[in-house]
């Protein structure tokens, strides 16, 4: 049993995106928001969604625009967190969601921090996984050099292996079994057989494509009357320490809790992930 209901919306544009339903669309409670990186989908959430729906808690899981089973976008240049942003604020007014707690992964925290700028009240809580104002230029290589550029595995084992190479630096301890779980997360058969990457290559394009670094500082200060934990992996290659030091210092309410053994980004079904998660969620309820 799969444990949600799989649902597309239109986008204001006319492409039909995906995303995952969990738990009870009727429950009082705030639902929670789950928002992924820059070339992963729903999937990433299921652990952290099934938690939080155990009891009932509705838990929303888009595939953005060019991932998982969302249509494409045939202006690659579309691929950009403002329209992430825009998506998932016209998906959540569709479903007649005004509040609602985010989780956003990398890529995900970036439109999480615009959705609050653009939607102060819709944003009631947001967890920022691994993302922060500064990003490290080693993280930003790393992503840049396998997005939109990764080779088709002929199965599993050989797709296991592939994601192990690249993430192997980040997530030292994962053993085979995690290693083909990740690779599910990423990969998608294809009709004719093997694999491909579960998103659109021109999404590579589109982050290599883009313009000089916008300072994502006055973005993170739309979170000033939002309650926000940051996880930071504690080998991450793309929040430094010092970076969240700083983020603590320009938001004195930010909760910052560090993963072990774990990079960019943290896979949220950690003790340590779902218990802080747990517990924002649970000062946000009171």
């Amino acid at each position: 049993m799969a444990g949600y209901a799989a649902k597309h919306y239109t986008s204001h544009d006319g492409l039909a995106l995906y995303y995952r339903d969990y738990g009870d669309a009727g429950d009082a409670r705030l639902p929670v928001v789950c928002l992924p990186g820059l070339t992963r989908n729903s999937a990433d959430f299921e652990a952290l969604a099934l938690h939080l729906a155990a009891d009932g808690r509705r838990v929303i899981s888009p595939d953005f625009r060019g991932r998982g089973r969302s249509a494409y976008d045939p202006q690659f240049m579309n691929y950009i967190p403002p329209t992430y942003a825009g998506d998932t604020m016209g998906l959540l007014a569709s479903l007649g969601v005004s509040r609602a707690i985010f989780v956003g992964t990398s890529l995900g925290g970036i439109v999480t921090q615009l959705i609050a700028l653009g939607q102060p009240a819709l944003v009631a809580g947001a967890v920022l996984n691994d993302i922060g104002p500064e990003l490290d230029p080693a993280g930003l290589a790393r992503i840049a050099s396998y997005a939109g550029k990764q080779t088709d595995p002929a199965d599993w084992d050989e797709a296991a292996a592939q994601i192990r190479e690249i993430n192997l630096s980040q997530f030292p301890t994962l053993d085979d079994a995690s290693w083909v779980r990740f690779a599910r997360a990423v990969f998608t058969e294809k009709p004719e057989g093997g694999l491909r990457p579960d998103y659109d290559p021109k999404i590579g394009d589109a982050m290599r494509a883009g313009g000089p670094p916008v300072d994502m500082w006055p973005i993170f200060a739309g979170l000033a009357d939002v309650p926000t934990l940051v996880l930071r992996g504690a080998l991450s290659d793309l929040l430094a320490a010092a970076t969240v030091r700083r983020m603590l210092a320009a938001k004195h309410d930010l909760v910052a809790i560090e993963v072990p053994e774990r990079g960019h980004a943290p896979l949220l079904d950690e003790p340590e992930s779902l218990a802080a998660i747990g517990a924002l969620i649970a000062r946000i309820d009171a």
